[in-house]
């Protein structure tokens, strides 16, 4: 099996930087280490497609690589198995993942990435995706895949865009760590790393480094969540999640 290679971020945009300027150090590194030219770019997550992606073409193009939509493939499976790397970007989750089954891309993907080492790069709804279930998403549920099980990249669940709740706010509702308690209360759940806006998960076969700029918090079954900080290595989730 060859090595896997994932780099995940919670968001493509953080205050005060443009559209993936946050992460810009740590794509091009990612992808130049590969030796990728080009990005396979999967819009699915957004209805306008075209518009998506000249939005990543803008950034990648800047740095250096190019990228094609699997939109305009005329096959989205061979598309997937020619590609030099992958970028899945954000959106409605349960969007994604319905158009991901609808296109046979699930199965193509998970092959390509975790059999033959191709890069994979995905924010927000992307970064979803590459988890095991899209149970811990945040996105409403405006249309219905066929199941909640994801690309299974990792072991683990992730929560993109992770927010701590204020302790001064007036907001009486749940927060974000009540309802991933919820989700853990069930008991086919599994671990999950909260991200917090401008962190990311660099992922190189088993080994798994937070990076970024601000930390994680994890949520484990029948334990206290655990505060996790830039640079701390959390490559023990592939063995405790297993």
């Amino acid at each position: 099996m060859a090595k896997r290679q994932l780099l995940l971020l919670s968001s493509s945009q953080l205050h005060g930087y443009e559209f993936l300027e946050f992460a810009s150090r740590d794509i091009t590194d990612f992808l130049s280490k590969n030796k990728v030219s080009t990005v396979l770019f999967v819009p699915f997550a957004i209805k306008d497609h075209n518009a998506y992606l000249k939005k990543v073409e803008k950034p990648l193009n800047q740095w250096g690589f190019k990228v094609e939509g699997i939109h305009n493939q005329e096959n989205p499976v061979d598309a997937v198995e020619k590609a030099e790397a992958i970028f899945i970007g954000g959106g409605n989750t349960f969007r994604l993942l319905k158009a991901l089954y609808d296109t046979k891309l699930v199965t193509a993907i998970r092959t390509r990435v975790l059999e033959e080492g191709v890069p994979y790069m995905g924010a927000s709804a992307g970064t979803n995706v590459a988890t095991r279930s899209i149970n811990t998403t945040n996105d409403m549920p405006i249309v219905y895949p066929p199941s909640f099980e994801a690309l299974k990249l990792v072991p683990f669940n992730i929560n993109p865009h992770y927010i701590d709740a204020e302790p001064n706010s007036k907001h009486k509702g749940e927060t974000r760590e009540d309802r991933i308690r919820q989700y853990l209360e069930e008991k086919d759940s599994c671990t999950v790393l909260g991200l917090r806006e401008g962190a990311l998960l660099h992922v190189e076969g088993y080994n798994a480094v937070l990076k970024g700029f601000t930390g994680a918090k994890l949520f484990v079954r029948d334990q206290e969540p655990v505060e996790m900080k830039i640079g701390e290595d959390v490559s023990y989730l592939f063995k405790d999640c297993a």
